[in-house]
């Protein structure tokens, strides 16, 4: 298979595997890729499992024509990709190994030789030059093993990203690429979420037009699908709305709750209800929809003063791949002394940024008034922003909104009769009770000023502290006049007929502009309560919080000036102009410290 004039696909594909690498479900088998890069000198891009030696061979063969490759380059030691590396050498005892210090190591584990006398030894940033083609290496570590390297081909702009952007499944099957992708992802390398953040940073400063991954199809067509995806996915972020139930049960009174609270749910206009009996389910798919959905709910019985086995080993599971940053409700069954919940609890205990609904429900052997009671709340608390969200099941005249108003941040958004935009504030205040007034103080040089002095109109939307900072990155680094920032949103509006955001807010107000102040650099709009409705309970996102929390550290390097306290921006200079605007965030000078 050609993937572009000079690259080869030369991989194979195991119908015969039933479990990766000895756990994973794999019904539809599993690919082992292996690239070949022709030019004045070739390159073959790893190897393929022990099982498809010949096949492997053979496919090398057909795409050398007779010539002889010039370098293997081994970009990860997993036996399925590095299990033929002697039989290569074998083979094509002219050709030199490239890969990183770590790979000769375990090479030399595997094979009982590092092959020192036909290696070259690579880093971050080190190059090869085939002819017209010139590799560029990059390292990896804990992608998911300590020695991995990825390779990029400037010349047809090629990732070669080793197990990153894999999946199960044979490439002569035709299936969904999330679904696979997905659980692979989580259940190989999901604990190593930051490392895999890091090499997304780094694949950013490339320009990339295919990417081909050693497990998986190669892909060549709407790359920013997959690099949002693996974004998401490794920052432990919600990629769907919905609730999780994962439960075990011994007399079916436990599922009876379950299948109760899953109708609730349902009736509250929750967007997707997933339940997984533990027992009985691909524990690997529990795991997916746990990371992939924001809410979950544990339901087990106590057992021996303990908790179900199935549901001990689900969240042993969750724990070892960092699971984080979702909502997590306790449901416990027990016939004289219920302990599940507080177990349950405590193996949660090192997961960061959980919360725990105010609701647990406790069941005494079988459901009755009281824990049918528990489950309505419980749904309610669950269903909170959902009803909030549908014009139909919300209170839009909760004043309590104006509670969530404090020295916090904001995305204030609008629309300029062509698309909406919006634009982060820290300048939101309650003037008055009766009536209710807010002001809203915008930077005249924002081009949301501009469209709300025009419209007469705004929504004010409550940051809460989950809100990643991918939030400020879009609505507050570039400008709605040249860029759709809700490209990526799936549009809910409220009654003035402005979007409100989907998640990472607490509540929001839709506005009325009544009065203009003229402030110089600013404008204040003296504005009206139209529709006010409070999603969530979690607390707001201070400006103390943003610079503590979600802030990344500025990378300021031997730079010598000054940096912006809100997005990051280094000025290079002695001096910073009194008159100097951040060109990202629009911030003044007042938001600028010298670089220690």
């Amino acid at each position: 298979m050609k993937i572009t004039n000079d690259i080869c696909y030369v991989g194979v594909n195991d119908h015969k595997v039933d479990l990766f690498e000895g756990q994973y479900v794999v019904p539809n088998g599993m690919s082992y890729n292996s690239y070949v890069i022709m030019d004045e000198k070739i390159a073959v891009m790893d190897t393929v499992d022990r099982n498809f030696t010949h096949e492997w061979l053979d496919n090398l063969g057909a795409v050398l024509e007779n010539r002889k490759p010039d370098y293997l380059i081994i970009q990860h030691m997993e036996p399925d990709h590095s299990a033929n590396i002697a039989n290569f050498m074998k083979t094509y005892p002219e050709a030199t190994i490239v890969s990183s210090a770590k790979a000769f190591v375990m090479m030399n584990n595997f094979f009982g030789t590092d092959f020192s006398d036909r290696r070259i030894v690579v880093g971050e940033g080190d190059t090869l030059t085939l002819g017209k083609h010139t590799l560029t290496f990059v390292t990896a570590p804990m992608v998911h093993w300590p020695e991995v390297i990825v390779t990029y081909d400037s010349t047809d702009k090629v990732l070669f990203s080793a197990d990153g952007f894999g999946k199960f499944g044979a490439l002569d099957v035709e299936e969904d690429w999330a679904c696979e992708a997905r659980r692979y992802y989580i259940g190989i390398v999901g604990k190593y979420g930051a490392q895999v953040q890091a090499l997304l940073k780094k694949a950013a400063t490339l320009d990339i037009s295919i990417i081909c991954p050693l497990h998986g199809p190669v892909l060549t067509e709407n790359l920013g699908y997959y690099l949002n995806l693996y974004n998401t996915w490794s920052s432990y972020a919600t990629e769907s709305d919905g609730v999780v139930i994962a439960y075990t049960s011994v007399y079916g009174n436990t599922a009876k709750a379950v299948e109760l609270l899953a109708e609730k749910l349902k009736e509250k206009n929750c967007p997707k209800v997933v339940v997984h009996d533990l027992a009985r389910t691909d524990m690997a798919e529990a795991v997916e929809d746990a990371f992939r959905y924001g809410r979950i709910v544990l339901a087990t019985t106590t057992y021996n003063a303990d908790i179900f086995p199935f549901m001990k080993e689900f969240i042993h599971h969750l724990t070892e791949r960092n699971f984080q940053n979702k909502t997590v409700a306790l449901i416990e069954n027990g016939s004289w002394a219920p302990l599940a919940a507080k177990t349950m609890k405590t193996m949660l205990s090192g997961c960061k940024n959980l919360t725990f609904t105010n609701i647990t429900v406790k069941i005494m052997s079988a459901l009755n008034k009281d824990s049918s009671a528990q489950l309505d709340a419980l749904a309610d608390e669950l269903c909170k922003d959902y009803l909030a969200q549908q014009n139909s099941t919300a209170d839009k005249n909760d004043m309590s909104a104006l509670f969530k108003i404090g020295y916090g941040l904001y995305v204030v958004t609008s629309n300029d009769g062509k698309k909406d935009n919006g634009l982060i504030v820290n300048t939101v205040s309650q003037l008055t009770d009766s009536p209710k007034r807010v002001a809203v103080t915008i930077n005249k040089l924002n081009y949301s000023h501009h469209v709300i002095k025009q419209t007469g109109i705004m929504n004010v939307n409550c940051l809460s502290v989950d809100a990643p900072f991918s939030v400020f990155e879009n609505f507050g680094f570039q400008s709605g006049r040249n860029v759709d920032k809700f490209a990526s949103f799936t549009p809910l509006r409220s009654d003035n007929g402005l979007v409100f955001l989907p998640k990472y807010i607490n509540a929001f107000m839709s506005l009325k502009v009544e009065q203009y102040i003229d402030m110089d650099t600013h404008g204040m709009f003296i504005c009206s309560v139209t529709e006010a409705r409070v999603l969530s309970d979690k607390d707001t996102m201070t400006y103390t919080y943003y610079q503590n929390e979600v802030k990344p550290k500025p990378d300021t390097g031997n730079k010598k000036g000054f940096v912006c306290k809100v997005c990051g921006y280094v000025y290079e200079g002695d001096e910073l102009p009194e008159d100097f605007i951040c060109p990202l965030c629009k911030h003044g000078v007042a938001d600028f410290e010298p670089i220690a």
